[in-house]
């Protein structure tokens, strides 16, 4: 083999480590099967490639074939944000309720027992938890995704996580760096800016992250979001200043850089997906998270190409992507290194999920039993990241403890009068997710209450209005656990 040829087949493994892509379909395709034995190192996977724990073990087993440390990511943060359970509904609440627990020993067990359960399936590299802080209320995309809106909450949560996730032999990608909690749109659709100063950053944005680092976190994702305050011209994912001068600099990180999604508008928006990596691998970042909206052979080659491309044309130094390659494979063999805790005798962890999600409800008013209510679901426009085909709700879980529970679902626009004709005579339960930040729920919520001062509230997104309704039931978060944990008490059981 000639040196140039040697050359060319190095740039292009290396070019290959750095992406984690996406694919279509529940068994793994050929062509991903092909670039694996190439030399790509990771693949991520996403709701649509999952039907059951066996199918999903049976997925990463034909991966394994080719390379027996290839990284398998998911982006099983649960609460809202499940892969694992995207059908049914997440087994595990959010951070949001685990943070209004507040032990971080639940914490740690309720992220050991999740990561045991993706182990048990082949996963090992985890996108969770969500280290930022939700210092603004109206917040698109975090939310409930967050701990709270106390910074050292955040913090001790967030390196709890981190240590039961890896104790389970599941690295954890702590995100979004340097902190996604205080904007007001979402990088799904558009380049969200923070305009905080310097102190305000390194007093509340960064705290978590430096929790999460100390208790080893493998990898750190980084945010689509413009901070002035640190870099004026790039968002943090393609800059030099903010993933290699101050995260691996000044904090003294060690571990994988991942990226966000690239085909973010955000990115793919602005710059465009190709230029984009390039410019992130650059900048200090050592793994390309695409293929939640582009999942093709094609996108991997753009990608791959344009890497080599970059190094050939010296605007990307090869010894950059040298060593953002030799990160990727360093956690891959970790995941192989990696012994689990024993799941100890006598553990709660089947039930933990459970546990936590009743300790987190917050409930104002005196429960009594109802024998025929109508459960009134208000839908606002789920978030790309929760995603809209995971079911959430108290309707199922409440018909499971009192059968005769109707129910229906009301779309942005519905009013009061809407649902108090189809509940007639019984006594309605009014269901909203992050009611202060949607007009029309709020008016129909005040519209019910004042009708029906007998009716029922559930708030199972952020709780940031006052309890109004006979009993208000802050849940902390939309998974099924939150759902049943609710139908409990407004069944008495």
């Amino acid at each position: 083999m000639t040196v140039l040829a040697h050359q060319t087949d190095t740039l292009t493994r290396d070019a290959l480590a750095v992406l984690q892509p996406g694919f279509e379909g529940t068994t793994a395709p050929a062509w991903l099967l092909r670039r694996v034995g190439e030399g790509l190192t990771a693949v991520g996977l996403f709701g649509r490639n999952i039907a059951s724990p066996e199918q999903l073990a049976a997925l990463t087993a034909q991966l394994r074939a080719e390379r027996d440390d290839v990284l398998v990511a998911i982006d099983e943060e649960g609460g809202d944000v499940t892969r694992l359970e995207v059908r049914g509904g997440s087994s595990f609440p959010g951070n949001l309720a685990l943070g209004a627990v507040d032990d971080t020993g639940l914490t740690r067990d309720v992220a050991r027992e999740l990561g045991r359960r993706l182990a048990e399936c082949g996963v090992n590299l985890n996108w969770a938890p969500s280290a930022d802080v939700n210092s603004n209320p109206d917040n698109p995309v975090i939310g409930v995704r967050s701990f709270g809106a106390d910074t050292h909450l955040a913090a001790r949560h967030t390196a709890a996580y981190v240590e039961g996730l890896q104790a389970a032999g599941v690295a954890a990608c702590t995100k979004h760096f340097p902190g996604h909690g205080d904007t007001s749109v979402d990088s799904h659709h558009a380049l969200p800016r923070i305009d905080v100063d310097l102190e305000t950053l390194q007093a509340r944005e960064l705290i978590p992250f430096k929790a999460a680092i100390e208790a080893g976190t493998k990898a750190v994702m980084s945010a689509h979001i413009l901070v002035p305050a640190l870099d004026p011209t790039r968002p943090a994912t393609l800059s030099p200043q903010i993933l290699t001068g101050l995260l691996r600099k000044e904090l003294g990180y060690e571990g994988l850089i991942v990226t966000d999604g690239m085909e973010m508008n955000a990115i793919a928006g602005t710059y465009g997906i190709e230029r984009g990596s390039v410019l992130a691998i650059a900048a200090g970042a050592d793994a390309i998270c695409v293929g939640g909206g582009l999942a093709d052979e094609a996108t991997v080659l753009r990608l791959r190409d344009a890497l080599v491309a970059a190094v050939r044309e010296g605007t990307l130094p090869e010894e950059r992507l040298a060593d953002a390659a030799a990160r990727v494979r360093e956690l891959a063999a970790w995941t192989l290194r990696a012994r689990p805790d024993a799941r100890p005798e006598g553990s709660r962890a089947s039930g933990i999920g459970l546990t936590a999600a009743r300790r987190a409800l917050a409930v104002t008013g005196s429960p009594r039993p109802l024998s025929a209510p109508y459960v009134a679901t208000l839908t606002p426009v789920a978030n790309i990241a929760v995603g809209d085909e995971t079911p959430w709700g108290v309707a199922d879980e409440l018909a499971a403890l009192v059968p005769a529970t109707a129910s229906g679902r009301y779309p942005e626009g519905a009013r009061a009068a809407d649902i108090l004709a189809a509940a007639g005579d019984r006594t309605v339960v009014a269901v909203v997710r992050d009611a202060h930040r949607h007009p029309w729920m709020t008016r129909a919520l005040d519209a019910l209450v004042a009708a029906r001062p007998d009716t029922v509230v559930v708030e199972m997104g952020l709780p940031r209005a006052e309890p109004r309704g006979a009993l208000h039931i802050a849940t902390h978060g939309a998974s099924r656990v939150c759902g049943r944990a609710a139908a409990e008490v407004i069944a008495g059981a």
